[in-house]
């Protein structure tokens, strides 16, 4: 590449009027003059910068099949090659083979760039060779691509390329490779290589047998093995075997996978349990079973090391009861005072609530994880039974506001919330922490308030809500639950709808709904908070107006100032990644019955979407149900479930639609939901993963029941 003349050829490019993840890719000339230029630290910065743009977080934009060309003659000058090549392997892996998108002409960009790639196949330079057996498999090119690198293959010296290309064969033939994975996995080859072989077998479908097994356990720990690899999915190998024997759903796979993590988890090698840990949280994440069946493994691991690691603990944790007879060492970790004690009782919680809360009373101040884990976590409901014991604890800690950390006002107004009136000699502390922590504790003032402590509730309730101080709203609604008195609430929600902005409304709205008639007075600020639909909206703002829509809706029961405003969200078509916004429009336009036929056309152009197809069946169902194919709805549901797109709205959906819904293999596909191994629902949190799926479970097991016709039920 002659140097001075990239510069002029990349400006001369239409970028401006392209895009990356940042809006605007008049950026891009910039960034790869840098990448081509001589000044180190600043291509260094390129790189980075082209990543978050052209590739943000593995997608890729219309900006990213363009600057390909570029990449490629970077690359073919010579310019650091190597990290060019792997730039270029990531964008066709975020690609797509097929269509018009963005991700089809990105991987269409770099698999023109084949001749330069497989070339780079037999490069000097083992970084070059290896990011580009990379970047060839993840073009998918098997017709090209393949025999150039089983010969790269046979001649190939240096361990990490080996592994690379062996990973690129199965990648682009899993079939076609698996007899030379199933010779590669023996002492004979590199560590390297054996690893990168045992996980090609796993891809290529092969039956896990003895020798996987035994192979698999002799190479760890294994992490290190990998550590230079270019594919990231495949950097921990044994939880990526676990996992991948799981999903296989299969009785065989899921017997090689517990006794693969069995054997390890009783390994005593340093590094192997660290591993056997990490392999065994995702495994709780992806099988059903496996709280079950990881139990009598992780029982053993605590019994032979009673100073047992951070990581068991959180393992212990997410296997919830079924961990229980690791209680007693459990106990005996939390009663010491050191630094695991706290982390040992938020595992006891988990693991057996009643014997956990003693111990958390007693030291309840010095405790925030097992305080967090008693509670739910961030979004859960309390896990702990109303104890006496713990409430004088909690009231203690109530007792001195100026004492607490920032989380434990949250921590115990939903104690305190959950307990209800069982909780009401509480109230004299949590008034006095009231005063300093209102947005917190309003909610616990009405929980715990005895019909005989209104008043005394009340005064203070009141003296807030009129008051111009943070938490109003909450003083307001709090004071409404114990006198019914909406006078300050109302008050409080006119400001708030004045002036609060989007969310400020959408809160405002909310809470208005919840009043029905009785925010009668509301009406004209309601309508006034309306978001101008000329303007330029975001999805706060749609969300506020699907707020005001509800609102109306239940204060007057008419639809004419409704219908245009859900209108208005359904046919929004900028903001096409607004999922739950569309979803609680379909939920509000489902209050109107017959009232929202008007919105049946903007429904079916919504439909066909996984994410929202649960919640437009019910609106559907309820505005115009004459125009709904029940069956073909029910299999619009089911692959929403099996998805995992909205995987509980559509059971709820299903069973609306009724047993005739559920014709041909419908019933079926719910069973097989409901009872298979491979969890259906996943969570972000992982604590989460598991009760969330067993929720799931229990659900499709009730409507299953549901749906059977008459004569099955009797």
């Amino acid at each position: 590449m002659d140097p001075s003349r990239f510069p002029a050829e990349a400006d001369a490019h239409p970028w401006a009027g392209l895009t990356h993840a940042y809006g605007s890719a008049a950026d891009v000339p910039g960034l790869l003059r840098s990448l081509a230029g001589e000044d180190e630290e600043k291509a260094a910065e390129a790189l980075s910068g082209l990543y978050g743009s052209i590739l943000h977080q593995g997608s890729v934009y219309g900006a990213t099949a363009h600057a390909v060309p570029c990449l490629a003659r970077i690359a073919g000058a010579g310019i650091r090659v190597a990290d060019v090549l792997a730039l270029l392997g990531r964008i066709a892996e975020s690609g797509a083979d097929d269509g018009e998108s963005d991700e089809a002409a990105a991987r269409r960009a770099v698999a023109a760039e084949l001749p330069l790639l497989l070339a780079s196949v037999e490069a000097e330079d083992s970084g070059v060779r290896q990011a580009a057996a990379w970047a060839v498999a993840m073009t998918g090119a098997k017709a090209e691509a393949y025999g150039v690198l089983r010969e790269r293959f046979a001649a190939e010296t240096d361990p990490q390329v080996l592994a690379e290309l062996l990973g690129g064969l199965v990648h682009l033939d899993p079939v076609g490779t698996a007899a030379l994975a199933a010779g590669a996995i023996g002492p004979g080859r590199p560590a390297e290589v054996r690893v990168a072989a045992l996980m090609g077998c796993v891809d290529a479908g092969a039956e896990w047998g003895p020798e996987h097994h035994d192979a698999m356990l002799a190479l760890l720990p294994a992490d290190g093995l990998v550590a230079g690899r270019m594919d990231l999915d495949r950097n921990e190998p044994l939880r990526y075997v676990i996992s991948s024997l799981l999903l296989r759903d299969t009785p065989a796979g899921r017997d090689g996978a517990y006794e693969l993590l069995g054997a390890a988890l009783r390994d005593e090698r340093p590094g192997v349990l660290a591993e056997a840990v990490w392999a065994a949280e995702s495994a709780v994440q992806v099988s059903r079973s496996a709280r079950r069946r990881l139990a009598g493994p992780l029982r053993d691991v605590v019994r032979r090391n009673p100073s047992v690691t951070g990581e068991v603990l959180s393992l212990l944790r997410l296997l919830g009861g079924h961990a229980a007879p690791a209680g007693p060492v459990l106990a005996e970790l939390a009663a010491r005072d050191d630094e695991r004690a706290d982390q040992a009782l938020a595992a006891l919680v988990d693991v057996d609530a009643e014997r956990a809360v003693p111990l958390l009373a007693q030291a309840l101040g010095r405790r925030p994880r097992a305080l967090d884990a008693a509670c739910g976590g961030l979004f859960g409901a309390p896990r702990v039974p109303y104890d006496t014991a713990l409430l004088v604890a909690v009231r203690a800690r109530l007792a001195d506001p100026e004492g607490l950390s920032d989380q434990e006002p949250f921590r115990y107004a939903a104690l305190l919330e959950a307990w209800g009136r069982r909780a009401s000699h509480a109230l004299p502390e949590a008034l006095g922490a009231f005063g300093r922590f209102p947005q917190q504790m309003a909610r616990a003032v009405a929980a715990v308030c005895a019909p005989e402590d209104r008043a005394t509730a009340a005064e203070a309730l009141r003296g807030h809500a009129w008051g111009q101080r943070e938490g109003r709203l909450a003083a307001a609604r709090a004071l409404c639950a114990v006198t019914e008195d909406a006078e300050p609430l109302l008050a409080v929600l006119t400001e708030q709808l004045r002036g609060g902005g989007a969310h400020g409304t959408r809160e405002a709205a909310s809470v208005a709904a919840g009043l029905g008639p009785r925010a009668a007075g509301l009406l004209p600020v309601l309508e006034a908070a309306v978001r101008d639909r000329a303007a330029s909206r975001t999805i706060p703002d749609l969300d506020a107006d699907v707020a005001v829509a509800e609102a109306l809706w239940r204060i007057t029961g008419r639809a004419e100032e409704v219908v245009p405003l859900l209108r208005g969200v359904l046919e929004e078509t900028e903001l096409s990644w607004m999922r739950w916004t569309v979803a609680r429009a379909a939920r509000v336009t489902a209050l109107l019955g017959g009232e929202g036929r008007p919105l049946t056309e903007a429904l079916w152009k919504l439909l066909p979407d996984p994410l929202r197809s649960p919640a437009i069946v019910i609106a559907l169902r309820a505005v115009a149900p004459e125009t709904l194919d029940v069956r073909m709805a029910a299999g619009l549901l089911l692959d929403s479930a099996e998805q995992d797109a909205d995987p509980f709205t559509a059971l709820d959906a299903l069973q609306e639609l009724g047993p005739t819904a559920m014709a041909g293999g419908h019933r079926r596909r719910l069973t097989e939901l409901a009872e298979r191994d491979v969890r259906v629902t996943s969570s972000s949190a992982d604590t989460a993963t598991a009760p969330a799926d067993e929720r799931f479970q229990a659900r499709a097991r009730e409507v299953l029941r549901a749906l059977r016709e008459p004569d099955e039920r009797a």
